[in-house]
């Protein structure tokens, strides 16, 4: 079972989705999709967005909340939410970890994020602004907490270039 899981409840954006899976299979982490989603899984935009990396993606399907939470019952889960009154780096994040994300155009439901206020974080942003992108903000939360493991099994060094930087 993978550390870091990111899910997504009920996407609509097949090209956010595509980006998140990138993200997951460039870092080890695993998707989990909840039904229904706003397209369908072979939309050519969402491969386009995941590019070749379609075959490192370990990838969980739920036909619906109810099975995903049936089936991951004793996990840790943060709720990502614009509403959230603390930061999404006040978490301590354990060494297993789900990242949930709402819809593009609504979020989280209004009743996950009402029982759950001590696992529901944001990131802090201008004033009046809706939200940031449904990929940016996945991006934003695996990383914090791969910063917080200090990227474990990732490579942080570069490879050298025959590119000078004079």
């Amino acid at each position: 079972m993978k550390k870091i899981n990111i899910v997504l409840h009920c996407p609509e954006i097949p090209q956010n989705t595509g980006n998140i899976a990138r993200t997951c299979a460039a870092t080890g982490s695993a998707l989990h999709i909840i039904k229904p989603m706003g397209f369908e899984i072979d939309d050519k935009k969402l491969k386009r967005a995941g590019l070749d990396y379609w075959h490192l993606l370990d990838i969980t399907y739920y036909e619906n909340e109810a099975e995903f939470f049936e089936k991951n019952k004793d996990e840790a889960i943060y709720y990502f939410s614009t509403k959230a009154p603390k930061a999404y780096t006040e978490i301590i994040y354990p060494e297993r970890v789900f990242l949930m994300f709402g819809r593009e155009t609504k979020g989280l439901p209004e009743e996950l994020l009402q029982k759950n206020p001590d696992t529901t974080v944001r990131i802090p942003m201008l004033p009046n602004l809706r939200s940031l992108n449904l990929s940016n903000s996945a991006a934003i939360a695996v990383y914090e907490v791969l910063r917080q493991k200090n990227f474990e099994n990732l490579e942080s060094i570069g490879t050298p270039t025959t590119f000078s930087w004079e």
